[in-house]
């Protein structure tokens, strides 16, 4: 594993890893897999138990819910679309004064971009997993570039 990963990095889950080869959709038009709410928190559920024991202890103070999508912030492209956001301190950027009254770390899974890019339930169930592990491990550290290079991109 390099040096500069956290222990336990990166994120190998047990058994074999989510691979969903997406279809290109964008000019397809095609309707959203459709998927009820209690059924997609059911797959973030999932998710969160491919994440490694150890991984998981390692885990502080975050945070995971699920809305239906993204907004854009002022300032931001009003066309940006986000799968997943991880907001707070990474852990290799806490220091001894971090926790005294911070606020939860926040990660959001975003229910209806994942289900416009899907065309099946596997492939709901494949990218909710690589968005919950691509967002855990920016709580550990992981930029983007990294996490494209692992695979989790």
């Amino acid at each position: 594993m390099p040096a500069n990963l956290p222990p336990g990095l990166p994120i190998v889950p047990d058994g074999e890893r989510p691979f969903s080869p997406l279809p290109n959709r964008s000019g397809a038009h095609l309707p959203p897999f459709e998927m009820s709410p209690e059924d997609f928190e059911e797959a973030v559920s999932d998710a969160l138990q491919l994440i490694p024991a150890k991984a998981a202890r390692a885990m502080d103070n975050v945070a995971i819910f699920i809305e239906d999508d993204y907004t854009p912030q002022p300032g931001e492209n009003p066309d940006t679309v986000l799968l997943g956001l991880y907001e707070g301190v990474p852990l290799t950027e806490r220091d001894s004064w971090w926790d005294a009254g911070s606020l939860p770390d926040r990660i959001t899974i975003f229910r209806q971009p994942i289900l416009n890019i899907c065309g099946s339930r596997q492939e709901v169930i494949d990218e909710v997993a690589i968005t919950v592990v691509h967002e855990i491990a920016h709580h550990f550290g992981i930029d983007d570039d990294r996490l494209h290079e692992l695979g989790w991109g």
